[in-house]
Parts: C-alpha cells; sequence; structure tokens
C-alpha cells in the first residue's frame, strides 16, 4: 500500500550532511554552477520533505502531498510520459481514493503531462492561468518543441484537459488532517502563478517565483520584477519551515528572502545603468560579468540577467 517511510528526523540529519557535503564540494571547485538537468521526471527519485509532502526531484520538481482522504499532485512534468511517471510514484505512496492535481503555472513542463493522470483526477487551476493556458499554452508547447529532440519526442500527442475547478485568487483543500492553500497573488514569472501552502507541515511549493539559487526568469512581457517582488511580499509572512521550487534544490523559508535580494539588486542595478544612458543590451552584457561575480553559484545567469535587464528597462519607462 505504502513504500516504507524514512522518520523525518533521520531525512533531516541527512539533509543537512548533504548540505554540508554540497557545500563543501562547490567550494572546491571555485562555486562553479552545476549544469541544468534536462527536462523530465525521473523514476524512483522520490524524497520526502516533511511528514505529509513529498518531491520527485527532477526537472521540474514535482510536489505529493498525502493526507488521510486525498491525494494533492503539484505539476505534472513535460508530456505524457512524464505524467505517467508521476502517477506510477504517487501510486507507491499512497491509494488514496480521491486524487487531485493543480499546476503551479502554464508552462509545458508544468502542465503537459496532465493527460497521463487517471480519469477521476480533479484538475484545479487559477481562472487567470487558464485563460493564459487558452491562449499562450499551443504557442509555448510549440516552441518547447523546438527546443530539442527530447522535448519534440515528449510532447507528441499533447492533450489539454480542461479543469474540474478553476478559482479566483484562494481555495483551501481539505485532504484530510492536512490542508493545502492554493493562491493566486498576481503575476510574477506568469500572469497565472498559483504557490501552495501545506499548512499543518509548513510547506510552501512556489512554482518558479522561489528558486534556490537559479535566476529569476523574467521571461517575456508577461512578467516583471515588481509583480515578483509583490507576490514575494505575500509569501514572507507564511515563514515557511520547507520549500519544494519548481526548479532546482529544496530548500527552506530563508530562500525567500535570498530571492528578494537578489531581484532587488538586479533592479537597482538595472535601472542605474538605465538612468546612466546605457543600451539595455549593454546592460544586459555588463551584468552578467557583474552578476556571475556577485552570485557564483547561480544558474541561468547568461540567460536570465539580459532578460531581467530588459523587464525592468521596460518596467521603468
Amino acid at each position: 500500500m505504502s513504500l516504507s517511510r524514512t522518520p523525518f528526523h533521520s531525512f533531516s540529519a541527512a539533509v543537512t550532511l548533504v548540505a554540508g557535503v554540497a557545500l563543501a564540494s562547490a567550494m572546491a571547485m571555485a562555486q562553479t554552477p552545476p549544469a541544468p538537468p534536462p527536462q523530465g521526471v525521473p523514476e524512483n527519485a522520490v524524497t520526502r520533505v516533511s511528514e505529509h509532502v513529498y518531491a520527485i526531484v527532477g526537472n521540474p520538481n514535482i510536489a505529493i502531498v498525502i493526507g488521510d482522504r486525498a491525494t494533492l499532485v503539484v505539476d505534472t512534468g513535460l508530456g505524457a510520459r512524464s505524467g505517467a511517471i508521476v502517477v506510477r510514484e504517487v501510486d507507491k505512496l499512497t491509494r488514496n481514493p480521491k486524487l487531485f492535481l493543480t499546476t503551479t503555472h502554464f508552462h509545458p513542463e508544468h502542465a503537459t503531462g496532465e493527460q497521463a493522470f487517471p480519469a477521476h483526477t480533479i484538475l484545479i487551476r487559477p481562472t487567470v492561468q487558464q485563460q493564459e493556458m487558452d491562449r499562450r499554452g499551443a504557442e509555448f508547447i510549440d516552441m518547447f518543441r523546438g527546443n530539442s529532440a527530447r522535448n519534440k519526442e515528449l510532447l507528441q500527442d499533447v492533450k489539454l484537459r480542461t479543469p474540474d475547478i478553476v478559482f479566483d485568487r484562494e481555495m483551501r483543500l481539505d485532504l484530510g488532517g492536512i490542508h493545502a492553500r492554493l493562491s493566486w497573488f498576481g503575476p510574477a514569472h506568469t500572469q497565472g502563478d498559483e504557490t501552495i501552502f501545506v499548512e499543518e507541515d509548513s510547506v510552501l511549493i512556489p512554482g518558479d517565483i522561489v528558486q534556490n539559487k537559479v535566476v529569476p526568469n523574467l521571461f517575456n512581457e508577461d512578467a516583471t520584477a515588481k509583480g515578483w517582488l509583490n507576490v514575494l511580499d505575500k509569501l514572507e509572512p507564511l515563514r515557511p519551515r520547507f520549500v519544494v521550487p519548481d526548479h532546482g534544490p529544496l530548500g527552506d523559508g530563508s530562500l525567500i528572502g535570498k530571492e528578494r535580494a537578489f531581484i532587488l539588486d538586479l533592479q537597482g542595478r538595472a535601472a542605474e545603468l538605465k538612468r546612466q544612458g546605457t543600451p539595455v543590451e549593454d546592460a544586459g552584457r555588463l551584468l552578467i560579468t557583474e552578476f556571475k561575480a556577485k552570485y557564483p553559484d547561480w544558474t541561468g545567469v547568461d540567460g536570465g540577467i539580459p532578460r531581467g535587464v530588459r523587464r525592468v528597462y521596460a518596467e521603468s519607462q
């Protein structure tokens, strides 16, 4: 019926030990940031986060919240094959009769595995996110297909589902002894970003809004530094013990402050360069060099910094 579960205090000790080893290793390698893993959800990669929350650690990470009566899965992976892996891992953990699925945002690696979930799965999304999916979902699926042969294979024959439930700003799920608060606080990485807070376990599942040493991806005109900071303002009072980001290593509540500090730094430096009359492309190149020196163990600098600079320049017009 379920996996043999490691006691949580043992897991915490193991995380502490692994974190220490990882830090020492990073320092020995001059803090060179690791290459991001390929898109996909790995088999047999479940980690216990807290008493009721598990994570499949991959790209993206998938969160699983298990109550006495129902289970909530957050995100699906890229395409039906990834979604099927998620379903198999859930089946190893629980046989709860009720299964909920929600997605942190509409990008393909977070939503296109939904067709692999059982027909009785209850799909929930914020209204704004579903509108964004209807408007731009096909465009982003085509874009992701063109990124690599692997993506093209994983995104074959994608069939998107219509949500069973949409909500405007907040919805609270009772899973049986554990409650998950689903929230839309406004646009940040996308227009429809959703965050999930598991109340009793104090676990935050923030999508791309809070990550672990990954440069915030202000991808296009739908993303703003101001909006991102506004959402962080809403998340900070939650004071989560644990954070399960969509990308990068798992972490704790301190990731919110680190995300804020990075965005404020980028926002301030880009605004300063704009006031000095520096062209946006030149500013992007300057800040790549500067931020690699200031944040040597963060990933995504080469692409993320120029995109962020462009958004700050546009916001400050």
